[in-house]
């Protein structure tokens, strides 16, 4: 029933070499840590914090999340903590500050950055999305990413769900969020790549979810929509 003794040693073998390819591309990028889901935020009313920013953040830590109950954005650069939040004349507000939560959030701890050279196909969030998925040929293992230069037009939200709503659904959460519009300036983009965390840490229609923050830290948030020329702006992956 079991077969041949060469029968097990060739699945054997094959189980070898198959472990061996996965914690090869596992070493290739720095590891991304999920903590709760976008489904269960926007979906479920889970809003609360489930992790707080002061016992993650420290040098090489990178992450994107909402602010705890849908009051802004949260983006962290190399261990620092970034807060963006709408103020009371409808403005935003970006503050540095680690004493904050998320209900969700995705991280990981890069040891260095590996430039990746953009085709000049690549000038907008499809492109990217699609160009990062062709690049990363296994799709088996999320990674971190991050653009750096000048970003030629980029639209980010900031949530400012009121005190006390309760959520039923993306629309009603995203009904509450601000706007911004940030054009010819330079920034970091902080993003994250995976085929298997749909309604996780990614919308259900793209593999990339990514935080735009611009270099004097005024505009800070959720990028909805993205224009680059690839000359003049830096990819990187994490490792």
């Amino acid at each position: 029933m079991g077969g041949s003794e060469q029968d097990v040693q060739r699945r054997v073998m094959r189980a070898s070499v198959l472990i061996g390819t996965l914690l090869w591309v596992c070493a290739l990028h720095a590891q991304v840590i999920p903590t709760g889901a976008m489904r269960q935020t926007m979906w479920e009313g889970q809003m609360a914090g489930l992790i707080a920013m002061d016992s993650i953040a420290g040098p090489g830590m990178f992450g994107i999340g909402p602010l705890e109950h849908l009051r802004g954005e949260i983006t962290l650069v190399d261990g620092r903590c970034y807060v963006s939040s709408v103020a009371s004349d409808g403005t935003i507000s970006v503050q540095e500050r680690n004493d904050v939560k998320a209900p969700f959030f995705v991280r990981a701890e890069v040891r260095r950055w590996t430039p990746v050279a953009l085709p000049a196909k690549v000038v907008d969030l499809a492109t990217l999305d699609a160009f990062l998925t062709e690049w990363d040929s296994s799709g088996t293992v999320p990674f971190a990413f991050r653009l750096r230069g000048l970003v030629g037009d980029v639209h980010v939200h900031v949530m400012n769900v009121p005190a006390g709503t309760t959520i039923n659904g993306p629309d009603e959460a995203h009904a509450h969020q601000v706007l911004v519009r940030d054009t010819g300036n330079e920034g970091t983009l902080v993003g994250f790549f995976s085929t298997k965390h749909k309604a996780v840490f990614t919308h259900h229609d793209t593999n990339i979810h990514m935080h735009y923050i611009s270099w004097d830290h005024s505009v800070m948030g959720h990028v909805d929509l993205l224009q680059i020329d690839p000359s003049r702006i830096v990819l990187e992956v994490g490792r």
